[in-house]
């Protein structure tokens, strides 16, 4: 019986013993983490808007004469330039007309020669007292009276010779035609309001754009920097799900001058190159307008920001410990995080190239102990999508496109 209560009691110490080893060992155990460096980068801060498109420039092409649409010289979905032939109305009553009015020229020219020697004999005349002055004052009328149907008669020859312009119907402008509205063979008429064509300028096309109204102050900003500078204000459009980059060298053309009270945003307006015809008018799209650039900021990857219970904060490896640093973050992107360097937080402040720990921090707590590996701060994708100015850090993934800000409208 004592040997079994002896072997009992070696056996339980040998396991309290084992136990003790083990939290030993956890307690030692070095967390995995990678980490990436503090960087100083020159950050683009974007504001996002959902916009449309419209057409820089849209006519309704009209007859300026009345007569019958001979000939439609066009296609449906052609593209035209400024005075391409569109369409012929008949131009015979206008040759016509023409032909009347160059006879009548001829004639009256005529009859003007005849009485200017009429008038300037009875002016020789008068002076050896053989005419009387009433005489040679009805040949001055006279003269008159032919130079007024002269003048008449030019006015005639081209007001018809603009009737035969203007029955050859040409595109007024850059663009691509639309539905036909009329065939030929019709009878038409310069009142007529439906018109012959609508033709579309899309290159380059117009895009409209809100942002909120507490987005002006630094759009005019970055308007009157631009024009300082004598240069554009850039705007990018993309398509909806910000997959894909539409228009190129776009620039801000105007903000509108008023504020939207229904929805507190304003309306912006914006020309974008459209080459390659991928904005269509009234399509929807998404604009974003540079409106600042940071320059030389400190930047840390925005997956490396946590949050407190009072304060943002972020893990940095020293040596084979974490140390946590609170900070206070300007503004996110996909990619990065700004500090602000100016805020006071108490802790010791970031340096450029201290490592920052990107993953594997949720595990950790202050002066853990780490065992660090190099990580990637960015990746690739589409632009960035978000921008916080202070609180919570967006965690998201990175922009090949470098260092932006932006907002979603």
């Amino acid at each position: 019986m004592l040997l079994v209560v002896l072997a009992t009691a070696a056996a339980a110490c040998n396991r309290g013993s084992s136990a003790t080893g083990a939290g030993s060992a956890g307690a030692a155990r070095a967390i995995p983490v990678k980490t990436a460096p503090a960087e100083r980068k020159d950050v683009e801060v974007w504001r996002l808007g959902l916009g449309s498109v419209a057409a820089f420039q849209q006519v309704t092409v009209r007859t300026l004469v009345d007569g019958r649409l001979d000939v439609v010289k066009f296609t449906e979905g052609q593209t035209v330039k400024a005075g391409d032939l569109l369409a012929i109305v008949d131009p015979q009553p206008y040759e016509a007309q023409l032909l009347q009015a160059e006879g009548a020229l001829r004639r009256d020219s005529s009859q003007l020669d005849i009485a200017r020697k009429q008038l300037d004999r009875n002016r020789n005349l008068r002076k050896e007292n053989l005419v009387s002055d009433s005489t040679v004052e009805g040949f001055e009328s006279q003269v008159g009276n032919l130079e007024g149907m002269v003048k008449i008669d030019q006015a005639q020859i081209k007001t018809a010779r603009l009737n035969i312009d203007y029955a050859h119907i040409k595109s007024p402008t850059d663009g691509i035609t639309g539905v036909r509205l009329v065939d030929a063979g019709n009878i038409v008429h310069a009142a007529d309001q439906t018109g012959i064509v609508v033709i579309t300028a899309i290159d380059p096309a117009a895009v409209f754009f809100t942002l909120p109204q507490d987005n002006l102050g630094e759009i005019v900003a970055a308007q009157d920097r631009a024009k300082a500078a004598h240069v554009d204000v850039p705007v990018e459009v993309w398509n909806r799900d910000m997959t894909k980059q539409l228009g190129k060298n776009g620039k801000l053309a105007v903000i509108d001058n008023q504020i939207n009270q229904t929805t507190a945003t304003v309306r912006l307006k914006a020309f974008v190159d459209n080459k390659e015809h991928e904005l269509w008018p009234l399509a929807f799209v998404k604009a974003r307008i540079l409106v600042d650039t940071r320059k030389n900021a400190l930047v840390v990857p925005v997956v490396a920001v946590q949050q407190g219970p009072d304060s943002q904060f972020v893990y940095v490896a020293e040596g084979d410990t974490a140390k946590m640093r609170r900070v206070k973050v300007a503004l996110t992107t996909d990619t990065y995080a700004v500090i602000d360097e100016t805020a006071k937080t108490g802790d010791e402040p970031l340096k450029v190239g201290a490592q920052i720990v990107i993953e594997g921090q949720s595990q950790l707590r202050p002066d853990a102990k780490i065992q660090s590996g190099n990580g990637a701060g960015s990746g690739a994708g589409k632009p960035d999508a978000a921008t916080q100015p202070s609180g919570k850090a967006k965690k998201g993934r990175g922009s090949g496109a470098g260092p932006t800000a932006s907002s979603a409208p």
